[in-house]
């Protein structure tokens, strides 16, 4: 390419730069297409080095491709491959440059201009005798863009075969050439585009094909029923789809229940409540008819499968039994309400139902309003029939008929008062402090012991019990015999109190009774039966223990909170054991070890 004036040379040229275009096209990938950029531009152009840099898609560019015509001793420009420059160095390196049309044209005296992160090899050619000769230093680039305008890579070119710097035949059959290249490269970039996007398409075909497969199996084999409801046009509601779990569940073929829906389904008295969680995501509790004629209790769980396009297309319903759960939930009430060990009230418990029983309103000791026949009155949640009630609810035994409604309204957080009226139990009957006649001394100031009407002689008495000598039983024999005394002290105080009475374990060896419609007398007098009932030994593993029991009588009365209530029992209980000599707290609260059961 010496003598560029001359036709036969461009000819040639031009014959070679067809063969290389073609061995572009020809290639069937990007790593192929770039290559035969570098070789084509070294073998059609008369060049000895190329190398491509290829725009990342974060904007900066890599050293994809390189070629030379002789291996050089050093490695050559291959050892540029892998290596980046930042797009920023790239586009200030090609404004620097010399504009050879397409082309940009870096004169060696202008090398202040590669920043120091733009790959670059300089071999070890000879230096310039004429302007006209080729530097080592020197470098020329082809910017090839896409289409659209934006920049798909560099071609660099570099140490011409003829040893001097491009004449104008040469800088156009390479601007002919790095078109043609970024033709090829924009093409490789999209059938690899194609065949990325072909393979995540089967790629997906295929897991949507392994989902609608689990989907099914997990649809039909599941261990509780499934159904799926239509929820447009004339099917709105239908059952579709169910599987063997829901048509054993209700006891109908599979071809019966798919003509029907939930709502030909659902209890009379649930209608409503399937109606408003068909409409969105949700969850109901509801029954559903067997073919025996019976309700079987069901919880639904709504799921609503949506198409990306078209919306909401059907219902999925997930229907699981939970007709045993319905018929224990008053056991499991029980249970949360009740000592493990004993299956007395709990300390929770005992206040709940104290808590029922006051209000915010202060009432005067003594003052005419009577809380009425012994035990509570019927509108406060405890009516006469209350364990029959329950026993029939499922056949339950050992409910307690003091335990009021499942639910319960216990006092505010915190042990405070209820104000005004207890909530869902009627009317409010006050509860008083009844009268104390006779010598003067009493916890009650003198100046509340009348009121306007005739003094109340019955109340709810709170008496405290605490076992005197249970840590040295503990101690001697064992958590296991402490456990044995503790269930027979309550048996023993359950049977010592009225019917109606409350005997709740607090914690520990710590024992409470609420005897509601009772007097003063026939507190102590109760106090009385419940230390007679404690004290007699008792046969534990073959061995005679005894307890004995202090005991303290409190009174409730509205206007008071529940641990202010507790809290006085507390005091009278310890106040006699201070007086009979027993063992006492010391540093308010400091007891002896006990099991808490």
């Amino acid at each position: 390419m010496e003598a560029e004036s001359e036709p036969y040379v461009r000819l040639a040229t031009l014959r070679t730069l067809h063969r290389v275009v073609a061995d572009l096209n020809a290639a069937r990938s990007l790593a192929g297409t770039l290559q035969a950029v570098v070789e084509g531009a070294v073998h059609g152009l008369g060049f000895d080095a190329a190398a491509v840099s290829l725009v990342r898609p974060d904007g900066d560019l890599v050293v994809a491709a390189v070629w030379e015509l002789e291996e050089s001793p050093m490695g050559g420009p291959s050892v540029l491959l892998g290596q980046v420059g930042s797009r920023e160095s790239w586009d200030r390196l090609l404004g620097v440059s010399d504009h050879w049309g397409t082309l940009r044209f870096l004169p060696y005296d202008r090398g202040w201009a590669v920043a120091s992160d733009i790959p670059r090899w300089i071999g070890d050619g000879a230096l310039p005798v004429y302007a006209n000769d080729w530097h080592p230093a020197d470098g020329l680039l082809a910017p090839m863009y896409s289409a659209g305008g934006d920049l798909l890579g560099v071609l660099s070119v570099d140490r011409p075969r003829s040893g001097k710097r491009p004449g104008a035949w040469t800088r156009e059959a390479l601007e002919m050439f790095s078109l043609q290249a970024s033709i090829a490269i924009g093409n490789a970039r999209l059938r690899a585009e194609m065949q990325r996007a072909l393979a995540r398409l089967e790629k997906e075909q295929q897991a949507l094909r392994a989902s609608e497969e689990s989907f099914r199996q997990a649809f039909e084999y599941a261990p509780s029923g499934m159904a799926i409801t239509e929820l447009h046009g004339a099917g709105r509601g239908q059952l579709t789809r169910v599987n063997d779990a829901l048509c054993r569940l209700l006891g109908r073929p599979r071809a019966v229940l798919r003509q029907q829906s939930f709502a030909d389904l659902v209890h009379p008295e649930d209608r409503a409540l399937l109606e408003r969680t068909s409409a969105e995501s949700g969850r109901a509790e509801l029954r559903l008819s067997r073919r025996d004629g019976g309700y079987q209790w069901v919880c639904l769980r709504n799921s609503i499968v949506a198409d990306a396009a078209e919306g909401p297309s059907f219902l999925l319903t997930h229907v699981e039994d939970i007709e045993d759960r319905k018929r224990h939930e008053l056991q499991l009430a029980h249970r949360a309400s009740h000592d493990a060990l004993t299956g007395l009230p709990n300390g929770a418990e005992l206040k709940a139902r104290l808590g029922r029983r006051l209000c915010s309103e202060s009432q005067p000791v003594g003052a005419g309003v009577n809380s009425g026949e012994a035990g509570y009155p019927a509108s406060y949640g405890y009516p006469a029939d209350s364990y029959s009630a329950h026993a029939a609810y499922d056949g339950l035994e050992g409910v307690d008929p003091y335990a009021g409604p499942a639910h319960g309204y216990g006092p505010a957080e915190g042990g405070g008062l209820l104000p005004g009226l207890a909530p869902g139990y009627g009317e409010h009957v006050h509860t008083v402090v009844p009268a104390e006649y006779g010598p003067t001394g009493d916890a009650w100031p003198a100046p509340f012991r009348s009121g306007p009407a005739a003094p109340a002689d019955k109340g709810l008495a709170v008496l405290f019990c605490d076992l005197d000598g249970f840590k040295s039983i503990n101690d001697r024999f064992g958590h296991n015999a402490g456990d044995a005394v503790l269930v027979e002290v309550a048996r023993r105080l359950s049977g010592a109190v009225r019917d109606g009475d409350t005997v709740a374990r607090l914690g520990g060896d710590e024992f409470v009774v609420l005897a509601d419609g009772i007097g003063r007398e026939e507190a102590k007098d109760l106090a009385h039966r419940l230390r007679n009932a404690i004290i007699p030994p008792m046969r534990i593993d073959g061995r005679a223990m005894r307890v004995g029991v202090s005991l303290g009588i409190g009174w409730a009365g509205c206007g008071m909170s529940i641990e202010e209530v507790l809290h006085t029992a507390d005091e009278r209980m310890y106040d006699e054991k201070r007086a009979r000599g027993g063992a006492v707290r010391g540093a308010r609260g400091e007891r002896s070890h006990r099991r808490a059961g």
